[in-house]
């Protein structure tokens, strides 16, 4: 990390996820298009105020609603993911029964060891990634691969960060899809079950909040039985172009 960045600054947060990656990065963990895509990713933060907004909450309202009445959940696990998050999502995991499976677009056995590692270093006991013997129909190269037991078994998949297509192959494998994208417009973001618009290191927090939340309440009001997706990022595109209207 770099020490330089002084707490005091204005954006001091946003810089030291940038750090977070860039290490991340040069141990390995992250793949060089990984730092494009939190670019990409960290614009629609600032159109988003970088805080989480009534519409995401209620998104990751849903998708605890959901991981919790699954009968079995996985969270598939990218390098950013890992890089950004990793202590959180093994919190997520020890909250409820949820498998933990690393599965990269830029696939190769020594990243997804490294990636499995800082998990177990985070407090992890069990990732699953190293034994995919199974290939999601219709998505071509290795990034189709996955465990048995893991995200091909799954009814629901967890998969913040995640590409368009593979998404897309989720579902039409009859799998419900939680996604985190900061960019409503994305393939992702779009053919998701329930899309959360907010940046992951603040999601997922609070998600682990809702988790302990519904569990402890045990309500029986739903949230997730009217959720409708397309209504939900109508909401983000409108507080969006309203943000932007006031920007002028």
């Amino acid at each position: 990390m770099d020490s330089a960045i002084p707490k005091s600054h204005p954006r001091y947060e946003s810089l030291m996820t940038r750090e977070k990656i860039r290490a991340a990065m040069n141990k390995g963990l992250v793949h060089e298009t990984g730092l494009i895509a939190h670019g990409r990713g960290e614009a629609f933060d600032y159109l988003l105020g970088e805080k989480t907004h009534p519409f995401a909450d209620e998104a990751i309202h849903a998708a605890a609603e959901a991981l919790l009445s699954a009968d079995h959940p996985v969270f598939s696990l990218n390098g950013n993911v890992v890089a950004l998050v990793a202590h959180e999502c093994v919190k997520l995991s020890q909250a409820f029964p949820l498998i933990l499976e690393v599965n990269l677009f830029h696939q190769s056995e020594k990243r997804v060891r490294l990636l499995i590692d800082e998990l177990r270093n985070a407090g992890a006991e069990s990732v699953l990634g190293l034994e995919p013997t199974k290939h999601i129909p219709h998505l071509d190269h290795n990034r189709g691969w996955c465990e048995e037991k893991g995200i091909y078994a799954a009814d629901v998949v967890f998969v913040p960060l995640e590409d368009g297509d593979r998404c897309q192959a989720l579902k039409d494998m009859g799998k419900y899809v939680i996604t985190i994208d900061l960019n409503p417009l994305s393939r992702t973001a779009r053919t998701a079950d329930i899309t959360i618009v907010d940046n992951i290191t603040r999601a997922l927090p609070r998600l682990i909040w809702w988790i302990q939340k519904i569990k402890s309440e045990k309500s029986d009001k739903s949230i997730v039985d009217q959720w409708d997706n397309s209504d939900h990022l109508k909401q983000v595109f409108r507080f969006l172009s309203k943000r932007i209207y006031q920007m002028e």
